[in-house]
């Protein structure tokens, strides 16, 4: 199989941030780059990547915080989230001090990215779903080969992600789960933003907040 990836918990919230390559070329993504630059490097350059391109979820601080110097030092295209999403990108700033983290850049996305389009990383592509409640621009990667999904922070193992922050919501985030994940097929493996990888169908049978949907 030639998709690969390594996830990495970075910043004090530990936020999954992933390494995604294609084995035949080496070309690789980062998903997520919230924070800790010379860690992520440093990974990379030893599993021997070409890093090319940065995804993003959606634009938390703990998520996005370190993209903007990451694509000005190493020459890189941001590849999403939405562009309804755009109003935490532009407020990153504010967030970096408000949540005590390194200064971070508000930066334009190279690429917005909506449903059903796909990215690509050498000869691995993946489908994209924009699922929107926790921010109202998140998207999803997914990897129909590997049956891997990169879901954010829109479900966790044993939860969802919060919905109390502007322009979150609750009932648009279940739909985004029912809707756009549940489908992908209930023996997909999620990385999720937080925490340990689990399966839609586990989280269809157990997870309290969609469980039976």
């Amino acid at each position: 199989m030639s998709f690969q990836y390594l996830t990495i918990p970075v910043t004090p919230f530990q936020q999954n941030c992933s390494l995604v390559w294609c084995s035949e070329t080496m070309q690789a993504a980062v998903i997520d780059p919230g924070g800790e630059l010379p860690r992520l490097l440093a990974t990379a350059d030893k599993l021997g990547l070409r890093l090319e391109q940065i995804w993003l979820t959606h634009a938390h601080i703990d998520h996005a915080g370190a993209t903007g110097a990451l694509a000005r030092e190493r020459g890189l295209p941001i590849i999403g989230p939405h562009e309804a999403d755009q109003f935490w990108i532009d407020g990153l700033p504010q967030q970096s001090r408000m949540f005590g983290f390194p200064p971070a850049e508000s930066f334009t996305p190279t690429r917005w990215l909506h449903d059903g389009d796909t990215v690509q990383v050498g000869h691995v592509t993946l489908q994209v779903r924009h699922c929107p409640g926790h921010t109202p621009g998140h998207v999803v990667f997914f990897e129909p080969t590997s049956q891997r999904a990169f879901v954010g922070d829109v479900l966790f193992a044993g939860g969802i992600g919060r919905t109390d922050f502007p322009q979150g919501d609750f009932d648009t985030l279940i739909r985004s789960i029912t809707q756009r994940l549940w489908p992908m097929g209930d023996e997909v493996v999620f990385i999720p933003g937080h925490g340990e990888e689990s399966s839609f169908g586990e989280e269809r049978r157990h997870n309290p907040y969609v469980r039976g949907t």
